[in-house]
């Protein structure tokens, strides 16, 4: 294992101008450590939820004027995508680190989840911890803290998977970049460790497992 933690040049890399110049850095800089995290999280994964998981590293490949505002490595139970999945991810915006149980709009069975989430209301809104947080839009880095929600505004989420096509939902935990950049490596690969058993009876909800 040759993660060496994150730094505040890592974060920077979201500031630079320009597709070309942002990607050069992000592929020097950040890309080997996602790759890292990648191959040291998919066996405890997938000892976790009982499925094999495959790693995917963000490539930004489609861009072609907007430099990316964030990356990510996901984890998955496919070898070639993961984005029509239920998946995990940890990556970075300029301000913070996420770490995320994901269902994307891409998923197409997000009404089957959506009604499985709704049933296990109470035992979700009751086991997700309260520093946890919510996001109903991966695109944005905007989050929504577990313990300001309701019982009513967590059902409003998951009935929206089952009604609007292009719904999300992801549910982790951020931390901002310092103290991500003070954690250094041990210490976050424990904290990644801890979200990702929270998280993962989420997982095995979505696949219909509990």
């Amino acid at each position: 294992m040759n993660f060496t933690g994150f730094t505040n040049e890592d974060f920077d890399v979201f500031l630079i101008d320009g597709l070309d110049a942002r990607m050069e850095a992000l592929k020097e800089l950040i890309r080997p450590k996602l790759e890292s995290l990648g191959h040291y999280f998919s066996p405890s994964l997938t000892a976790v939820t009982g499925d094999e998981m495959f790693v995917h590293v963000a490539k930004h490949a489609r861009r072609t004027i907007n430099p990316p505002k964030d990356t990510w490595v996901a984890f998955a139970n496919n070898p070639r995508g993961y984005k029509m999945l239920p998946h995990f991810q940890i990556g970075l915006w300029n301000t913070h680190l996420f770490i995320w149980f994901a269902l994307i709009y891409e998923a197409p069975q997000k009404q089957e989840i959506g009604a499985r989430l709704a049933k296990k209301l109470n035992k979700i809104y009751k086991d997700i911890p309260k520093d946890y947080v919510w996001s109903v839009d991966h695109m944005k880095p905007d989050t929504i803290k577990h313990g300001q929600l309701s019982k009513a505004e967590l059902l409003s989420y998951f009935e929206r998977l089952q009604n609007i096509k292009k719904a999300e939902i992801l549910c982790g935990y951020v931390i901002n970049r310092e103290e991500a950049v003070q954690l250094g490596s041990e210490s976050l690969l424990q904290h990644i460790e801890n979200v990702f058993n929270k998280v993962a009876p989420l997982y095995k909800l979505a696949q219909g497992i509990e």
